[in-house]
């Protein structure tokens, strides 16, 4: 963690809890089962099938956990006129910057990037694997 996150006053506010981890290992396992499909059919059918199945319910169920928190997040920027206080230049209360210090810890979360690290790196990998399934083998 960034020094200046565990310093920031906000950071109890925005530190990640169990239940954003237990949704962040739901989204690995799904980019990786979904990735192993072009694979596991080759060994077996009916492993493509479940792989497939993991990876699409996975997907489900970490896009519906992301979006009901983006918004949340977008409605406590929309209540607090946030957007607007910031571009006529207003006076921002101690909640408004509250509210920026934890949007802002958000955003420099590592497992964000660590998913969509995992995610090209898995589908660059699926993908050379299907070009040499199909084409030279």
């Amino acid at each position: 963690m960034n020094k200046k996150c565990i310093n920031c006053p906000e950071y109890k506010r925005c530190k990640e809890g169990a239940l954003s981890w237990v949704f962040f290992s739901i989204g690995l396992v799904a980019t990786i089962a979904i990735r192993a499909v072009t694979i596991l059919v080759y060994i077996g059918p009916v492993y493509g099938q479940i792989a497939w199945y993991v990876g699409v319910l996975g997907f489900l169920l970490f896009f519906v956990y992301k979006f009901k928190v983006e918004h949340a997040r977008s409605q406590l920027v929309k209540k607090s006129r946030l957007m607007d206080k910031i571009a006529h230049a207003e006076k921002i209360e101690k909640e408004d910057l509250e509210l920026i210090g934890s949007v802002l810890c958000a955003l420099s979360s590592n497992k964000d990037r660590i998913n969509y690290f995992l995610i090209f790196v898995s589908s660059a990998v699926a993908l050379a694997i299907a070009i040499y399934f199909d084409f030279f083998k």
